[in-house]
Protein backbone atom coordinates (compact mmCIF):
# COMPACT_ATOMS: atom_id res chain seq x y z
CA UNK A 1 0.00 0.00 0.00
CA UNK A 2 1.47 3.20 -1.08
CA UNK A 3 1.98 5.52 2.21
CA UNK A 4 2.47 8.89 3.05
CA UNK A 5 5.98 9.96 2.99
CA UNK A 6 6.29 11.56 5.69
CA UNK A 7 6.45 8.30 7.40
CA UNK A 8 9.35 7.34 5.12
CA UNK A 9 11.24 10.33 7.18
CA UNK A 10 9.34 10.11 10.18
CA UNK A 11 12.52 9.05 12.43
CA UNK A 12 14.59 12.85 11.08
CA UNK A 13 13.18 15.61 13.13
CA UNK A 14 14.20 18.14 13.40
CA UNK A 15 17.40 18.54 11.53
CA UNK A 16 17.65 18.52 8.08
CA UNK A 17 18.90 14.49 7.04
CA UNK A 18 22.66 14.83 4.48
CA UNK A 19 22.58 13.26 1.49
CA UNK A 20 23.32 10.05 3.16
CA UNK A 21 20.58 9.89 5.25
CA UNK A 22 18.17 10.67 2.64
CA UNK A 23 19.82 7.67 0.58
CA UNK A 24 19.58 5.40 3.82
CA UNK A 25 15.61 6.16 4.18
CA UNK A 26 14.56 5.78 0.44
CA UNK A 27 16.72 2.43 0.23
CA UNK A 28 14.93 1.42 3.56
CA UNK A 29 11.14 2.15 2.04
CA UNK A 30 12.48 0.33 -1.08
CA UNK A 31 13.21 -2.25 1.21
CA UNK A 32 9.64 -2.17 2.73
CA UNK A 33 8.24 -1.69 -0.77
CA UNK A 34 6.69 1.35 0.32
CA UNK A 35 8.57 2.95 -3.00
CA UNK A 36 7.47 0.14 -5.87
CA UNK A 37 9.49 -0.02 -8.60
CA UNK A 38 8.71 2.63 -11.19
CA UNK A 39 7.65 5.23 -8.37
CA UNK A 40 8.99 8.82 -9.81
CA UNK A 41 10.75 10.72 -7.21
CA UNK A 42 9.86 14.47 -7.86
CA UNK A 43 12.94 16.79 -6.77
CA UNK A 44 9.81 18.91 -5.64
CA UNK A 45 8.92 16.61 -3.69
CA UNK A 46 11.45 15.23 -2.22
CA UNK A 47 12.84 18.28 -1.17
CA UNK A 48 9.35 19.31 0.48
CA UNK A 49 9.30 15.60 2.52
CA UNK A 50 13.17 16.15 3.49
CA UNK A 51 13.28 19.94 3.87
CA UNK A 52 16.25 20.45 2.23
CA UNK A 53 17.48 22.23 -0.81
CA UNK A 54 17.50 21.02 -4.68
CA UNK A 55 21.44 20.52 -4.61
CA UNK A 56 21.14 17.64 -1.46
CA UNK A 57 18.69 15.17 -3.53
CA UNK A 58 20.55 15.40 -6.75
CA UNK A 59 23.44 14.44 -4.76
CA UNK A 60 21.43 11.62 -3.02
CA UNK A 61 19.87 10.64 -6.58
CA UNK A 62 22.77 10.09 -7.58
CA UNK A 63 24.16 7.92 -4.70
CA UNK A 64 20.82 5.95 -5.37
CA UNK A 65 21.23 5.97 -8.90
CA UNK A 66 24.82 4.33 -8.61
CA UNK A 67 23.86 1.67 -6.26
CA UNK A 68 21.19 0.49 -8.95
CA UNK A 69 17.94 1.39 -6.56
CA UNK A 70 16.93 4.23 -8.59
CA UNK A 71 17.24 5.54 -12.69
CA UNK A 72 17.85 8.62 -13.88
CA UNK A 73 16.33 9.51 -17.13
CA UNK A 74 17.18 12.54 -19.04
CA UNK A 75 14.57 15.12 -19.49
CA UNK A 76 12.59 12.77 -17.27
CA UNK A 77 13.52 12.29 -13.78
CA UNK A 78 14.34 9.61 -11.62
CA UNK A 79 12.48 6.59 -10.29
CA UNK A 80 12.17 4.01 -8.07
CA UNK A 81 14.56 1.10 -10.40
CA UNK A 82 12.44 -1.33 -12.25
CA UNK A 83 14.16 -4.49 -12.98
CA UNK A 84 13.32 -6.84 -15.65
CA UNK A 85 13.53 -10.75 -16.01
CA UNK A 86 17.35 -10.45 -16.80
CA UNK A 87 18.44 -8.71 -14.49
CA UNK A 88 16.15 -10.52 -11.84
CA UNK A 89 18.38 -13.60 -12.37
CA UNK A 90 21.55 -11.92 -12.53
CA UNK A 91 20.80 -10.33 -8.87
CA UNK A 92 20.11 -13.75 -7.86
CA UNK A 93 23.24 -14.84 -9.26
CA UNK A 94 24.96 -12.03 -7.61
CA UNK A 95 23.77 -13.00 -4.31
CA UNK A 96 25.10 -16.48 -5.12
CA UNK A 97 28.37 -15.24 -5.91
CA UNK A 98 28.38 -13.19 -2.71
CA UNK A 99 26.00 -14.61 0.35
CA UNK A 100 27.36 -18.25 0.85
CA UNK A 101 31.04 -16.94 1.39
CA UNK A 102 30.06 -14.52 3.90
CA UNK A 103 28.29 -16.95 5.74
CA UNK A 104 31.55 -19.18 5.58
CA UNK A 105 33.03 -16.15 6.63
CA UNK A 106 30.49 -15.88 9.69
CA UNK A 107 30.60 -19.70 10.62
CA UNK A 108 34.38 -19.03 10.97
CA UNK A 109 34.73 -16.13 12.63
CA UNK A 110 31.85 -14.53 14.44
CA UNK A 111 32.30 -13.65 17.47
CA UNK A 112 29.65 -14.36 20.29
CA UNK A 113 27.93 -10.57 19.95
CA UNK A 114 28.08 -11.37 16.18
CA UNK A 115 25.79 -14.38 16.72
CA UNK A 116 23.69 -12.84 19.68
CA UNK A 117 22.80 -9.77 17.35
CA UNK A 118 21.70 -12.69 14.69
CA UNK A 119 19.69 -14.46 17.27
CA UNK A 120 17.54 -11.11 18.49
CA UNK A 121 17.46 -10.45 14.86
CA UNK A 122 15.09 -13.47 14.27
CA UNK A 123 13.10 -13.14 16.97
CA UNK A 124 12.37 -9.54 16.19
CA UNK A 125 11.45 -11.29 12.27
CA UNK A 126 9.10 -14.43 14.25
CA UNK A 127 7.50 -11.70 16.59
CA UNK A 128 6.07 -9.34 13.62
CA UNK A 129 5.14 -12.54 11.78
CA UNK A 130 3.23 -13.22 14.61
CA UNK A 131 1.82 -10.24 14.75
CA UNK A 132 1.04 -9.91 10.90
CA UNK A 133 3.10 -6.36 10.59
CA UNK A 134 3.96 -7.20 6.74
CA UNK A 135 5.96 -4.12 6.36
CA UNK A 136 8.39 -5.05 9.47
CA UNK A 137 8.59 -8.52 7.67
CA UNK A 138 9.85 -7.47 4.43
CA UNK A 139 12.49 -4.98 6.64
CA UNK A 140 13.55 -7.45 8.82
CA UNK A 141 13.99 -10.26 6.65
CA UNK A 142 16.08 -8.26 4.22
CA UNK A 143 17.95 -7.12 6.86
CA UNK A 144 19.07 -10.40 8.60
CA UNK A 145 21.15 -10.36 4.94
CA UNK A 146 22.81 -7.42 5.73
CA UNK A 147 23.21 -8.29 9.19
CA UNK A 148 25.18 -11.21 8.19
CA UNK A 149 27.23 -9.04 6.23
CA UNK A 150 27.82 -6.87 9.21
CA UNK A 151 29.52 -9.98 10.93
CA UNK A 152 32.07 -10.33 8.64
CA UNK A 153 33.31 -6.80 9.37
CA UNK A 154 33.99 -6.22 5.44
CA UNK A 155 32.43 -2.83 4.84
CA UNK A 156 32.63 -3.21 1.25
CA UNK A 157 30.97 -6.75 1.70
CA UNK A 158 28.10 -4.88 3.46
CA UNK A 159 27.33 -1.99 0.88
CA UNK A 160 26.89 -4.68 -1.75
CA UNK A 161 24.68 -7.22 0.14
CA UNK A 162 22.97 -4.24 1.27
CA UNK A 163 22.35 -2.82 -2.43
CA UNK A 164 21.28 -6.63 -3.56
CA UNK A 165 18.86 -6.75 -0.75
CA UNK A 166 17.16 -3.57 -1.98
CA UNK A 167 17.34 -4.30 -5.86
CA UNK A 168 16.29 -8.17 -4.59
CA UNK A 169 12.64 -6.29 -2.94
CA UNK A 170 12.30 -4.54 -5.92
CA UNK A 171 12.09 -7.55 -7.87
CA UNK A 172 9.81 -9.46 -5.35
CA UNK A 173 7.52 -6.55 -5.93
CA UNK A 174 7.42 -6.87 -9.35
CA UNK A 175 7.46 -10.77 -9.70
CA UNK A 176 6.71 -12.67 -6.22
CA UNK A 177 3.84 -15.13 -6.00
CA UNK A 178 1.46 -14.15 -2.83
CA UNK A 179 3.32 -16.57 -0.43
CA UNK A 180 7.38 -15.00 -1.28
CA UNK A 181 6.99 -11.43 0.27
CA UNK A 182 9.52 -12.62 2.60
CA UNK A 183 12.30 -14.92 3.86
CA UNK A 184 10.91 -17.96 5.61
CA UNK A 185 12.19 -17.22 9.48
CA UNK A 186 12.81 -21.50 10.10
CA UNK A 187 15.44 -21.05 6.84
CA UNK A 188 17.03 -17.70 8.68
CA UNK A 189 17.18 -19.68 11.91
CA UNK A 190 18.76 -22.93 10.20
CA UNK A 191 21.36 -21.06 9.07
CA UNK A 192 22.13 -19.50 12.45
CA UNK A 193 22.18 -23.16 13.63
CA UNK A 194 25.05 -23.89 11.31
CA UNK A 195 26.94 -20.43 12.45
CA UNK A 196 26.45 -21.45 15.83
CA UNK A 197 28.05 -25.01 15.02
CA UNK A 198 30.88 -23.12 13.62
CA UNK A 199 30.02 -25.17 10.64
CA UNK A 200 30.75 -23.46 7.14
CA UNK A 201 30.02 -26.10 4.75
CA UNK A 202 26.31 -26.65 6.13
CA UNK A 203 26.18 -22.49 6.55
CA UNK A 204 27.02 -22.63 2.81
CA UNK A 205 24.82 -25.15 1.38
CA UNK A 206 22.09 -23.79 3.51
CA UNK A 207 22.23 -19.92 1.99
CA UNK A 208 22.31 -21.21 -1.66
CA UNK A 209 19.30 -23.47 -0.73
CA UNK A 210 17.72 -20.23 1.00
CA UNK A 211 18.29 -18.10 -2.14
CA UNK A 212 17.33 -20.59 -4.16
CA UNK A 213 13.78 -20.95 -2.52
CA UNK A 214 13.14 -17.20 -2.96
CA UNK A 215 14.17 -16.76 -6.62
CA UNK A 216 11.52 -19.88 -7.21
CA UNK A 217 8.97 -17.84 -5.50
CA UNK A 218 9.05 -15.46 -8.39
CA UNK A 219 6.72 -15.43 -11.29
CA UNK A 220 8.85 -13.96 -13.93
CA UNK A 221 5.86 -14.21 -16.47
CA UNK A 222 3.93 -11.81 -14.46
CA UNK A 223 3.01 -8.35 -15.94
CA UNK A 224 5.28 -5.25 -14.89
CA UNK A 225 3.72 -1.71 -13.49
CA UNK A 226 3.11 1.23 -14.68
CA UNK A 227 4.83 4.06 -13.57
CA UNK A 228 3.30 5.67 -10.49
CA UNK A 229 3.45 9.30 -9.18
CA UNK A 230 5.37 10.16 -6.19
CA UNK A 231 2.52 12.16 -5.30
CA UNK A 232 0.81 9.88 -4.04
CA UNK A 233 3.14 8.80 -1.97
CA UNK A 234 3.70 12.37 -0.84
CA UNK A 235 -0.14 13.45 -0.58
CA UNK A 236 -1.00 15.36 1.97
CA UNK A 237 -3.58 14.01 4.45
Amino acid sequence: MVEDAREIVSDISGVAPDEHQIVDRITTAVMEQRLPASTKLSEAKLCEAFGVGRMRIRRALLLLASQGIVDLHSNRGAFVACPDRKEAHDVFSARLAVEPSVVRSVAANASATDLKVLGDHIELEQEAKTQRRRRDVIRLSGEFHVKLAQATDNAVLVRMVRELVARTSLIIGLFANSDASSCKEDEHLEILKALRDRNPDRAEALMRDHLAHIEAGLDLSASEPEDMDIGRILAEP
